[in-house]
C-alpha cells in the first residue's frame, strides 16, 4: 500500500510540475525579439556624432538602448563604436541592427565599411550586392560603399 501511494505521489508531483508552470508562465522579452513601434529622437546623437564626439554619443545611446529597441539605435552605436576602433563590438551592433531589419541601408553600408576597415573585402561586396538588390535604382548607401570599396582597391 505504501509503494502503490509513492507511486501515485510521484505520478501527481510530476503532473502538477508539468502542467504548474503552463499555468503561471511568465512573458520573456528576449533582448533581440522586441519591436519598437516608435523611434526615439536621435537629433542630438546625431549631432555628437557630426561633431566627433563619439564618446558622448555613445553613452547616450546606451541610455536610449537600455529602453528601445531600435534599428537606427543599434546602427548608430555600431558606427560609434566602429570610429572608436572597437571593431568586435561594433559588428555586435550591426548585426543587432539588422536582425531587427534586415533591409536597414545604412547597417549596411556601415557594416560593409567595418569589413573593408578589418580586411574583408569578401564581405564588403557581399554587403555591396545586397545595397545594390534594396537599391535597384541607386542609393546614398550604395554609392558611398562602393567609393569606399573602390578606393581600399586603389590602395
Amino acid at each position: 500500500m505504501t509503494m502503490k501511494r509513492t507511486i501515485f505521489g510521484l505520478i501527481g508531483l510530476c503532473a502538477a510540475m508539468t502542467v504548474l508552470p503552463l499555468t503561471t508562465a511568465v512573458p520573456a522579452f528576449a533582448v533581440d525579439n522586441m519591436e519598437s513601434t516608435d523611434a526615439p529622437d536621435l537629433t542630438s546623437v546625431r549631432a555628437k556624432i557630426a561633431a566627433k564626439d563619439y564618446a558622448g554619443a555613445l553613452d547616450e545611446l546606451r541610455g536610449i538602448a537600455e529602453d528601445t529597441q531600435q534599428a537606427d539605435v543599434y546602427n548608430l552605436m555600431g558606427f560609434t563604436l566602429r570610429k572608436t576602433g572597437d571593431f568586435k563590438t561594433s559588428l555586435t551592433y550591426y548585426t543587432k541592427a539588422l536582425e531587427l531589419q534586415p533591409d536597414h541601408k545604412a547597417a549596411r553600408e556601415y557594416l560593409g565599411e567595418l569589413y573593408i576597415e578589418t580586411g574583408d573585402m569578401d564581405k564588403a561586396k557581399e554587403q555591396l550586392a545586397t545595397l545594390t538588390k534594396l537599391c535597384p535604382s541607386g542609393c546614398e548607401e550604395l554609392d558611398d560603399l562602393q567609393k569606399a570599396i573602390t578606393a581600399k582597391a586603389a590602395n
